[in-house]
Order: C-alpha cells, then sequence, then structure tokens
C-alpha cells in the first residue's frame, strides 16, 4: 500500500532570539495513510521538541514523486523542484509533456540542483528542470511501522 504525504502546519509561541515570544506557525511534512493519521503523527513527532501549547493548524495533501534527501548536516533546507519530462506519443507522433514535483534536501539552491543531477542520473526519460525554489518545511518525518506493544512485551520477557 502506497501512503501519501501531507503538509502539516503547527502553530506556537516560539521564543525569538532577542528573547520576545512570536507566534508562529510551520510546516512539516508527514508520511501517512489519511488525514487523521496525519494529525495523531505530527502531534506525536513534535510533542518531544515542544515546551508550551501548540495546535495543528493546517493539513493539506501534498504531491511529491520524489525525495532527494542527505545525512549532511549542512543540509537543513528542502527545496521544491518542478520538473516536466518528455515522452513521444507513438501513436500520433507528437511530444507529450508530463510534470512531477520532487523536494531536495540541500544547504543552498546550487547543492539542491547538484544533488538533483545526482539523483536523475539512473533516469531513462528525457527531462528539463523548469523549476527550483526553496519551501518552508521545517523536516519530513517517514512512516514508521508501529510496532504492537504485546510483541514488545515478549521480548522483554524472552
Amino acid at each position: 500500500m502506497m501512503n501519501e504525504w501531507f503538509e502539516c502546519k503547527i502553530k506556537y509561541d516560539k521564543t525569538m532570539e532577542n528573547g520576545l515570544m512570536k507566534k508562529v506557525t510551520e510546516p512539516y511534512l508527514v508520511d501517512a495513510l489519511n488525514f487523521t493519521e496525519a494529525e495523531r503523527r505530527i502531534i506525536e513527532e513534535m510533542t518531544p521538541f515542544m515546551t508550551g501549547e501548540f495546535q495543528v493548524a493546517d493539513i493539506k495533501r501534498a504531491h511529491y514523486a520524489e525525495f532527494f534527501e542527505t545525512a549532511e548536516e549542512s543540509a537543513d533546507r528542502w527545496f521544491k523542484a518542478k520538473l516536466v519530462f518528455v515522452t513521444l506519443d507513438e501513436k500520433t507522433g507528437k511530444e507529450r509533456k508530463t510534470s512531477q514535483n520532487v523536494l531536495i534536501q540541500a544547504a543552498d539552491l546550487r547543492g539542491a540542483i547538484t544533488r538533483l543531477d545526482e539523483g536523475m542520473k539512473g533516469s531513462m526519460m528525457d527531462y528539463v528542470i523548469a523549476s527550483v525554489a526553496e519551501t518552508q518545511i521545517m523536516d519530513v518525518y517517514h512512516y514508521k511501522e508501529a510496532v504492537p506493544e504485546f510483541s514488545q512485551k515478549q521480548s522483554v520477557e524472552e
């Protein structure tokens, strides 16, 4: 079963560098089966990092065909790229263009384009990078399969 990506916006009071409190809204991506699970998962993921109250202000579907991630410490930004694939319709002989969005983790725009080109090296399809822009996404949470409680207890007892 294929999961979907949901952009969840979290609203909370953030302490700014000058010490003042400011209400902010930050987007996060969550891999979930539906809106209900996305809300549950984002609350679960954010709770350890929040000292005060926070709320899920919005959830919407996010359509990304692929993710290009890295473990590099400096790659702390997320970039959205629109790729246009050109295919040839065998029946009519006409070119057909389809577009897909991908998400790239990188330190800057140049690094995002480099990572995208590296990730697409194995692709058999011709593509054009139509646009690349930095997103406001703070972090991405992949799906984690929940371990049933009884199996955890059994392994502890064994």
